[in-house]
C-alpha cells in the first residue's frame, strides 16, 4: 500500500497535510465539548453561578459543534477530491503500462484480470483514500488525546475505559487475521467472473448456435456462487464487530455510572460535585475513545481488501517489460529491407523453439510470402518484425538495423501491419482508416478514399448511410468478416509504410475479390516491401520469394515454379488446392 501511495504527486501530498491539520482541528473542537459540559455541570451545582455563565459555556459548546461540522464537510470534500485525482492518475499509469506490455505480459495477467485491476482494484484504493484517510488520522489522534484528558483523574474509571479498549483491539485483530486471505481470494474470483462474462459476450453466436446457454449459465453460476459465498463469509465475520462495539459502549457507560455512583456515595459534599463532574467527563471522553476505535474498525473493514488491491496494482506497475524500446530514431539510408539472420524463437517457459534457425532477406519493392501447415510458425515469424515478440537467437534487421535498437514508435512508423484477426474500433469508417500516428500526420480524406478504393472496400462503404462517416461498432460487429479485412488493409495502405505485413489477411475474401485486391496492391505498393502469410497458393504464387515452413524450420525458399520442383512440402500444399493443370498454367 505504501509503495502504491508513493505515486502521489506534490499537490496530493500537500492536500493530505491540509486534511491532517483539519482533522486535528476537528478533534480539538470535539474534545473541547466535554470540557464545556463539565463546566456547565459544575455551574449548575454552584450556588453563586449565573444563567449568563451557563449560557456562555453552552454557546461555546454550540460553536465547537458547528465548527466541527463545517470542518468535517471541508475534510470530506478534500478527501473525495484527493481520492478521485489519485485513482485517475493510477488508472492512467496502469493503462499506459499495459499499453507497453508485450504479448507475453498480456498472456501472463490475462485480459479479464487486467480489466479488474484497472477498475475494481483501483476503486478499492479510492474508497480507502476517500473514507479511510480521515478516519486513519482522526481515530488515533482522538483516542490518544481523549485518554490524555482523563488519565490520572480516576483510576477506577480509567480501568473501565482500558478494558473496553482491550476488548475492541483483540476483536479487531482476530477478525483481520481471518478475513485478509479471503479478500485476495475475492479479487481472483472477481477476475474469474469477468473472464466468464467476457467469454460469454464475445462468443454469444457460437453459444446460441450450439444451444449452450444452460452450460454457460452453470459456469457463471459456479464462479458467481464462489464469489458470493466468500463475500458472505467475510460479512458474517465483520457482523461480529457491530454488536461487540455496542456491548463495549453500553458496558462502559454502565460501568462508569455504577462505579461513579459508589464513589459519589462515599465522598463528602465538596467531593461529590468533583466526582460527578469527572463522571460526566469520563462518560464523554470514554465515548470518544470508543468512537475512535469504531472508526478504526471501519478502516479494518476497508484496509485489508485495499491492501490486496494495491498489491495487484503494483504487480502490473512493477512488471518487467520484455520488449524494451531502443534509442535509434529510424533514419536509415536503406528503405524497406528486411533480413532474418539465423533467427530462432521460443515462447516463455516453452521447452523448445517454435522457430528454428531461419535466414532470408527481402529488398525494397519485393514481395515475400510464407506458407506452411497450421502451427508451422508463420505468424510467429512475421510478428518478430514489429516486435510483438523478440527473437530468442539471431537477428531481425529492418533497413540494416536490428529491430531491438529502434525506438518502438520509429519501428512502427515503417510498418503497415494487418493482423490475422481484423480489428475495428468504435467510431466512423474515416476514424478507423486514419487510426493511429505514423509520424506524417493524419491522412487526408483523399488519401483515405484512395486506400479504401485499393482495398476493394469502396463499393460497400459508399453504399452505407453516411459513407465515410458511417458508424463502425466496437469490434466491427456491424460489418462482415470480409469487409473488416478490407478496411484493415485500407488502414495499413493509408499509412504509406515502407513494409507491409499481411498476416493471413485475405482469408475472409472470396477468390474474385482476393485476386482483384492483390492486383491493385501490387501496383500500389510496388515501391514498398510486402510480407504475406497465407494459406492459399493462389494468394502467394506470384510472390518474388516464398518461404516454406514445416514445424518451425525452413524447408524451402524460392519462386512458385522453383518450389514445385524442389520442395515436396510446398508441392503437397499446392496439389491439395489446385490441379496439376492449374499449377502448370500459373
Amino acid at each position: 500500500m505504501i509503495k502504491l501511495l508513493s505515486n502521489l504527486n506534490k499537490k496530493d501530498r500537500f492536500m493530505i497535510v491540509i486534511i491532517a491539520l483539519l482533522v486535528v482541528f476537528s478533534v480539538f473542537l470535539d474534545l473541547r465539548m466535554p470540557e464545556y459540559m463539565s463546566k456547565i455541570t459544575q455551574l449548575v451545582q454552584t450556588e453563586d453561578s449565573t444563567m449568563k455563565d451557563i449560557m456562555m459555556a453552552g454557546g461555546h459548546m454550540l460553536l465547537c459543534a458547528i465548527g466541527s461540522m463545517v470542518t468535517l464537510i471541508i475534510i470530506c470534500y478534500f478527501s473525495s477530491l484527493l481520492a478521485a485525482n489519485f485513482s485517475k492518475n493510477i488508472r492512467r499509469k496502469v493503462f499506459t503500462k499495459v499499453e507497453s506490455f508485450g504479448i507475453a505480459e498480456i498472456k501472463k495477467f490475462k485480459t479479464s484480470s487486467l480489466i479488474t485491476r484497472t477498475t475494481n482494484d483501483i476503486t478499492q484504493i479510492e474508497m480507502l483514500l476517500a473514507m479511510g484517510l480521515q478516519l486513519l488520522i482522526k481515530s488515533p489522534v482522538m483516542a490518544v488525546w481523549a485518554l490524555l484528558k482523563i488519565v490520572g483523574k480516576s483510576g477506577e474509571l480509567s480501568m473501565i475505559t482500558a478494558t473496553g479498549v482491550v476488548i475492541i483491539v483483540v476483536t479487531n485483530l482476530l477478525i483481520i487475521k481471518k478475513v485478509t486471505p479471503r479478500f485476495e481470494k475475492m479479487q481472483k474470483l472477481t477476475d474469474q467472473v469477468n473472464g466468464v462474462t467476457r467469454e460469454n459476450l464475445t462468443g454469444i453466436r457460437v453459444i446460441r448456435a450450439f444451444n449452450a446457454e444452460a452450460f454457460q449459465e452453470e459456469r457463471f453460476e459456479s464462479v458467481n456462487s464462489d464469489l458470493t459465498n466468500t463475500q458472505l463469509s467475510n460479512q458474517r465475520t465483520f457482523a461480529v464487530m457491530q454488536p461487540m462495539m455496542n456491548f463495549v459502549m453500553h458496558f462502559q457507560h454502565l460501568g462508569i455510572y455504577f462505579i461513579g455512583a459508589i464513589l459519589i456515595t462515599k465522598a463528602g459534599m465538596v467531593g461529590k460535585i468533583n466526582l460527578f463532574s469527572n463522571m460526566v467527563v469520563f462518560s464523554s471522553y470514554g465515548m470518544q475513545v470508543i468512537i475512535s476505535f469504531l472508526m478504526l474498525t471501519m478502516i479494518f473493514m476497508i484496509l485489508p481488501r485495499a491492501q490486496v488491491s494495491a498489491r495487484r496494482i503494483n504487480e502490473v506497475l512493477d512488471e518487467e517489460i520484455s520488449i524494451k524500446t531502443g534509442s535509434f530514431d529510424g533514419d536509415t539510408k536503406e528503405k524497406g529491407v528486411v533480413e532474418f539472420k539465423n533467427v530462432s524463437f521460443r515462447y516463455p517457459d516453452a521447452d523448445e523453439d517454435i522457430i528454428k534457425n531461419i535466414s532470408f532477406k527481402v529488398n525494397k519493392g519485393e514481395t515475400i510470402a510464407f506458407i506452411g501447415s497450421t502451427g508451422s510458425g508463420k505468424s510467429t515469424l512475421i510478428n518478430l518484425v514489429p516486435r510483438l515478440y523478440d527473437a530468442t537467437k539471431g537477428e531481425v534487421l529492418v533497413d540494416g538495423v536490428n529491430v531491438k535498437e529502434y525506438k518502438i514508435e520509429s519501428l512502427n512508423n515503417k510498418i503497415g501491419y494487418i493482423s490475422q484477426k481484423a480489428v475495428m474500433f468504435n467510431g466512423t469508417v474515416r476514424d478507423n482508416i486514419a487510426f493511429g500516428d505514423n509520424g506524417k500526420g493524419k491522412p487526408s480524406l483523399k488519401k483515405i478514399k484512395e486506400a479504401i478504393s485499393v482495398a476493394q472496400a469502396k463499393e460497400f462503404v459508399e453504399k452505407m448511410d453516411n459513407k465515410y462517416d458511417s458508424h463502425i461498432a466496437r469490434g466491427g460487429t456491424n460489418v462482415s468478416g470480409g469487409q473488416k479485412q478490407r478496411l484493415s488493409i485500407a488502414r495499413a495502405i493509408a499509412r504509406d509504410p515502407e513494409i507491409y505485413i499481411f498476416d493471413d489477411s485475405f482469408s475472409a475474401l472470396d477468390y474474385k475479390t482476393d485476386s482483384t485486391l492483390r492486383k491493385e496492391l501490387r501496383n500500389y505498393t510496388k515501391d514498398a516491401t510486402s510480407m504475406i502469410v497465407a494459406q492459399r497458393i493462389g494468394t502467394i504464387m506470384h510472390a518474388d520469394k516464398i518461404v516454406v515452413l514445416d514445424k518451425g524450420e525452413c524447408v524451402g525458399i524460392g519462386t512458385h515454379k522453383e518450389l514445385l520442383k524442389t520442395c515436396e512440402v510446398y508441392r503437397e500444399i499446392a496439389l491439395s488446392q489446385l490441379s496439376e493443370e492449374e499449377l502448370s498454367n500459373a
